[in-house]
């Protein structure tokens, strides 16, 4: 951020502060300064927060799927695995990974330094990653599996939970998206990586290429972990890296955005959050949503031998595997930026797995390498929808902040069901063309694009049921939450209850 940019922003908020005094003075020098100081302060947690966040996300799908490319160098036959047990081995990290989603995002709308909590969980599955190399049998694999899943479930719905307590509902898709990204081109640069440790570590000190996968892979993610608990945030109260000033327009910004303050009540406990969550229908049908989207899309876990059924050797079946990603990254970002811009979400998500669906289509329909390839396009283009959901899930279920943090972690938790199901439905037995597998991906996506249209229409009246009841006095919880906005942002309770009529769920 340039010196003129913090000048700017010093000044905005000093003024903001000012405002709690009901000076009339600062209040029109606030409404001058508001559009520059807000966006200095949101371009200084852009170059911080969402680079650090994507890295972490590459480097996670890169330890994830590593198994997937070491099986083309001769896991399998080393560690003497069945098609069975391969296929357990990518099920099992679900076992620990879905259900530990929704105690961790629960707690880390608790903790206060989310910094510390998300970077030692990087630590922790780098670690576990880099262990794998060392594993001799099937049982080894599995544990290494089994654990890696624990650490790895604290980090998606948790840093989509922290956008979610720095960003406004029309800024999160594309800090979303962007944070996505790095899981996406992972796949890309992941199957690039891999190429090149596959075909030069070969017999390195006497061990074989998949070991030095895990190995490097794991320690290049051990660093970075602890480089992130320095360089992400916390919450907008107490990051170390704002001043007072900036600390307290993140928050008033936030307020301004849903109507109320970003706060749970002193009352609230971890507990009412789950319960809040479990009990709004919404919650439950994002939760079958992200599942039957993430089973439709699993053929992520077999990429590469899907992409090795166009008939090349491992090394160029590796290096094609990245375009798909790459082009799928390209659009997701152009994707989000336009979902934010238009505040529409259910084309933005859903139109892509109609994409996806297509490339399956194609699919079932030829087994021409130039077909198949161009299909392989389309399949990826479905995660341009995913990367979207939990965004969606942040709009749709904005406070309180508990809620939010639960119902995040319950239906990418849930969601994830979908991964563990996926990893049994690509079996090799139905190779090379995978008919069946195609076929249960395809009705998976019907399915969920039903759902999301369920979901569209639940908001659409509830928008129409807060625009009837717009009149009625803030009474109870309600108001009490009012007045702390009103009294967070320097204004009136009168005025607190005009913004409030503003707000609407996004669609």
């Amino acid at each position: 951020m340039s010196i003129q940019e913090e000048k700017k922003l010093e000044s905005f908020t000093e003024n903001v502060v000012a405002v709690s005094n009901d000076d009339d003075d600062f209040k029109l020098l606030t409404a001058d300064a508001r559009k520059a100081g807000e966006r200095a302060l949101v371009r200084k947690l852009d170059r911080r927060l969402i680079p650090t966040a994507a890295v972490i996300y590459l480097l996670n799908y890169i330890d994830r799927v590593a198994v997937t490319a070491a099986r083309l160098q001769g896991l399998e036959q080393d560690l003497g695995l069945t098609t069975v047990q391969y296929e357990t081995i990518l099920a099992i990290l679900y076992a620990t990974y879905c259900p530990m989603q929704i105690p961790s995002n629960m707690i880390l709308g608790y903790i206060s330094r989310p910094s510390i909590y998300i970077g030692a969980c990087v630590v922790g599955w780098g670690l576990t990653s880099a262990l794998t190399g060392v594993t001799t049998n099937f049982s080894g694999m599995m544990a290494c599996r089994v654990f890696i899943g624990v650490p790895e479930a604290a980090f998606y719905p948790g840093v989509v939970y922290l956008l979610s307590r720095w960003y406004t509902r029309k800024e999160l898709a594309m800090r979303s998206a962007s944070f996505y990204f790095g899981s996406l081109i992972s796949n890309a640069f992941g199957n690039s990586i891999a190429a090149g440790i596959l075909a030069k570590m070969q017999g390195v000190l006497g061990l074989s290429a998949w070991r030095w996968l895990f190995y490097i892979e794991g320690a290049i993610t051990m660093a970075f972990g602890f480089l992130t608990m320095w360089l992400l945030p916390d919450f907008p109260h107490n990051t170390r890296w704002l001043n007072a000033a900036e600390r307290h327009l993140s928050q008033v910004r936030l307020a301004e955005d849903a109507g109320e303050a970003d706060k749970d009540s002193d009352n609230l406990t971890i507990y009412d959050g789950f319960l809040l969550a479990i009990k709004d229908p919404k919650t439950i049908i994002f939760m079958f949503l992200t599942c039957t989207q993430l089973l439709g899309l699993s053929f992520t876990n077999f990429f590469p031998t899907l992409t090795a059924t166009l008939g090349f050797g491992t090394t160029v079946t590796l290096l094609m595997a990245s375009p798909p990603w790459i082009f799928t990254s390209v659009c997701c970002l152009l994707n989000a930026w336009h979902a934010d811009r238009s505040g529409e979400r259910f084309f933005h998500i859903t139109g892509w797995w109609w994409v996806a669906m297509l490339g399956y289509i194609i699919s079932l329909s030829t087994m021409a390498t130039g077909g198949r390839y161009f299909s392989l396009f389309l399949m990826t283009s479905g995660y341009c929808g995913f990367a979207l959901t939990l965004t969606w899930v942040a709009n749709a279920i904005p406070r309180p902040p508990a809620k939010r943090a639960a119902a995040l972690g319950l239906v990418n938790g849930f969601g994830n069901l979908g991964n563990l199901i996926g990893s049994y439905i690509w079996n090799a037995s139905w190779g090379p063309q995978y008919h069946q597998s195609m076929i249960i991906a395809l009705c998976s996506l019907v399915l969920s694009s039903a759902l999301s249209f369920l979901m569209r229409w639940i908001l659409i009246k509830e928008n129409k049921n807060m625009a009837m009841d717009e009149k009625k006095l803030m009474e109870g919880p309600g108001r009490e939450r009012l007045e702390e906005a009103a009294r967070l942002e320097g204004i009136t309770f009168e005025e607190a209850v005009k913004r409030r009529k503003g707000f609407r769920y996004l669609y």
